[in-house]
């Protein structure tokens, strides 16, 4: 096998589908590609060292042949399309199998290569009749566009698949470090407070050092949580319906001790679909986002509204704002713009990647009269 085969068999064994039930999408675009070259066959060819796989196709039942049987071996091998009004009176053609009768009798034949981002031509997509007709001037430009999608699709699914993975190890990950972080973190907590109890709160210098320590551990202990929090986000949310008005109200007795009475004011708060338990963590986050940083006394506005995408929700503060080009940094990881106030910087990237998760997006914007307004959409 050469290297050029071996490099390509390991791509095509990324994108695993050789032995899986041919993908919709793929199929669909098989199905395009015949209608827009005006044929009634379509098919994606996968080329290993060995053998041609019809991963996809439209007018026929796919199946598996010998690479020295395969037509669009010459398309690999020549690395650029090939478009015949009569494949049977072409001398590379002549004599094959799928032109004489053994195995097909296609006349009209066009094919363009599948080629991978990193330039890797791993087949074609390919289009034929058994009857003999004029090539059109823009076949060649409909199949190349065609071919493209191909590949995406392709890219897209093994993209998916890799993020899938990464998230699953980085949660175990995650998992196991929280664990071994958290115990001794747990033992230092309960030495504190054992000492602190033995000076009985005597104001020393050894007591404050000692509650400072214990403040320490618990800011800590927090950060853990959020970053385990982050690293499991993103997953496929489970969906139902989920009343935000009755989640606010969960969310405001948690906050009780941060949040004034009648601080927060609610308007008018949707039935949406998604995880109950995600989008709680969420409203939670930006709420208290949104307590922390208000001017003292200032309300807090939580509001929604129809879209045509689905459903907007606001939380709005009358706080010192967001700059324009501060509020995409505001989501990434770690990252504290406003350092007087206590925080991790991890709840805004874990709402983002929340609502991500849900099909949606999720943005800062002026708030009239001052503040910001932290939103975000879900689908319908």
């Amino acid at each position: 096998m050469s290297i050029e085969d071996e490099i390509r068999e390991h791509v095509i064994g990324e994108y695993a589908v050789l032995e899986a039930p041919p993908r919709r999408e793929l199929q669909a675009l098989t199905e395009l590609a015949a209608k827009c070259s005006h044929v009634p066959m379509a098919t994606i060819n996968l080329i290993t060292a060995t053998q041609q796989w019809q991963v996809a196709t439209y007018g026929f039942q796919g199946a598996v042949c010998a690479r020295e049987d395969s037509m669009c071996v010459s398309v690999l091998e020549e690395n650029q399309p090939i478009l015949l009004a009569d494949a049977s009176a072409d001398e590379r053609f002549r004599d094959n199998p799928f032109t004489t009768g053994e195995l097909a009798d296609v006349r009209f034949y066009a094919s363009h290569p599948l080629t991978t981002p990193d330039g890797i031509t791993i087949g074609t997509l390919c289009v034929f009749d058994e009857r003999v007709h004029p090539v059109e001037p823009e076949l060649e430009e409909t199949l190349g566009t065609l071919a493209e999608r191909v590949v995406d699709v392709l890219q897209l699914e093994l993209t998916s698949r890799r993020l899938t993975a990464a998230n699953e190890r980085l949660a175990a990950f995650a998992g196991q470090v929280s664990h071994d972080l958290k115990n001794p973190l747990a033992s230092i907590r309960m030495s504190v407070e054992l000492a602190l109890d033995e000076l009985e709160d005597d104001g020393s210098a050894l007591g404050q050092l000692l509650t400072r320590a214990e403040r320490s551990a618990l800011r800590m202990n927090a950060m853990i949580g959020d970053l385990l929090t982050f690293a499991r986000g993103g997953g496929a949310p489970e969906k139902r319906d989920v009343d935000l008005d009755m989640v606010l109200q969960q969310v405001l007795e948690d906050l009780a001790g941060d949040v004034e009475p009648g601080q927060v004011k609610a308007e008018g708060l949707p039935v949406v679909q998604g995880d109950p338990v995600q989008l709680r963590t969420v409203l939670q986050n930006l709420l208290a986002n949104a307590v922390k940083f208000a001017e003292p006394g200032a309300p807090v506005l939580v509001s929604a509204e129809r879209v045509p995408s689905g459903w907007w929700v606001g939380v709005a503060d009358r706080g010192p704002g967001i700059p324009a080009a501060d509020r995409e940094r505001a989501f990434e990881p770690m990252v504290r713009l406003e350092t007087t106030k206590p925080g991790t910087g991890i709840g805004l990237a874990t709402c983002r990647r929340t609502v991500e998760a849900h099909g949606g997006r999720m943005g800062i914007d002026d708030h009239a009269g001052g503040g910001a307004v932290v939103w975000f959409e879900l689908p319908a």
